[in-house]
C-alpha cells in the first residue's frame, strides 16, 4: 500500500471505517513487480483481533517462485526466520532482475551469488511473513546500535493527536546519532514533546526514544508519496540536540 510499509493505525482505522480488512504487497520495479503478497492462513484464522492485525500490517509471503532472504548487512550471512534478527532483504527469481543494463550501480546492488539487495531492512518470521522494518540509509546508528526509524515512527502516529510523523538521524557527539521526530499535529489538536515523550516511554527501549521533537507543517514527500527524509536530513543538518 503506497511506497512504504503501512502503519498498524492507519490499518486499523481504514478496518474499523470500512469494515474491510487493508491487506499488503510488496515489490519493486525490478521485481516485475510484486515479491510479496498478504493473506491470512487457514492455520492462523484462530487468532486474536490484535494478532490478526499484526500480520496484516506486514508485507506478507514471498509469491511462488521467488526466494527471499534476510542477511546480516553488508554480508551474505542469512539470519533466522524468526521475527525478530532484521538484516537486508534480498530477494531472487525468474522475473527478478539479475543486473542492470550499462550501469555501474549493478555492482552494489546484486550479491555475488546472485541476490537483489533491495535495499529494504526486514525481519520474516517462522510463518514466512515479511515485515518491513526500514530502508537501510534510514536506519540510525547509536552507540553502535541499530534504531529503526519506522517503528519509531509507527508508534508516535499512534498516537491520537499526530496527523503524520518522521524520524531521522541526526549528529551527537557521543552516540553518533540519535533520533528526531519531526511531527505533524492533527487540526485542532495541541501537543507538546512532553506528552508524546511520555505516550512513548512505555513502547519502546528507553534508548531508541527521539532526543528530540520538533512540530512541522507537513513531511516532504517523493514523487511516489513517501517520506522524503533526505530532505528533513537536510533541513535539520545542523540542528543542535538538547544536553
Amino acid at each position: 500500500c503506497g511506497g512504504s510499509a503501512v502503519p498498524k493505525t492507519l490499518s486499523e482505522g481504514f478496518r474499523q471505517k470500512t469494515g474491510q480488512p487493508l491487506l499488503q504487497a510488496w515489490g519493486m520495479t525490478e521485481t516485475s513487480p510484486l515479491a510479496s503478497v498478504c493473506h491470512i492462513k487457514s492455520t492462523l484464522r484462530d487468532k486474536s483481533e490484535e494478532e490478526l492485525a499484526d500480520v496484516r500490517t506486514s508485507a506478507g509471503m514471498a509469491v511462488p517462485g521467488v526466494d527471499v532472504r534476510v542477511v546480516e548487512t553488508g554480508t551474505t550471512d542469512e539470519l533466522a526466520w524468526d521475527g525478530q534478527a532484521s538484516g537486508e532483504l534480498q530477494v531472487r527469481g525468474p522475473w527478478v532482475a539479475s543486473t542492470y543494463y550499462n550501469d555501474d550501480r549493478a555492482a552494489e546492488s546484486f550479491t555475488p551469488d546472485g541476490w537483489l539487495r533491495t535495499g529494504d531492512v526486514a525481519t520474516i518470521d517462522s510463518e514466512g511473513y515479511i515485515r518491513l522494518v526500514d530502508r537501510t540509509k534510514d536506519l540510525i546508528k547509536s552507540g553502535g546500535e541499530w534504531i529503526g526509524s519506522v517503528e519509531v515512527e509507527n508508534e508516535i502516529m499512534a498516537h491520537p493527536k499526530v496527523a503524520e510523523a518522521a524520524v531521522i538521524g541526526v549528529t551527537h557527539p557521543k552516540w553518533s546519532e540519535r533520533p528526531l521526530a519531526c511531527v505533524v499535529v492533527k487540526p485542532g489538536e495541541d501537543l507538546s514533546k512532553e506528552e508524546l515523550l511520555e505516550f512513548l516511554e512505555p513502547r519502546m527501549a528507553k534508548w531508541w526514544l527521539p532526543d528530540d521533537v520538533v512540530f512541522i507543517d507537513e513531511v516532504p514527500k517523493t514523487s511516489v508519496g513517501k517520506f522524503s527524509k533526505k530532505t528533513l536530513r537536510e533541513r535539520f543538518a545542523d540542528y543542535q540536540l538538547p544536553g
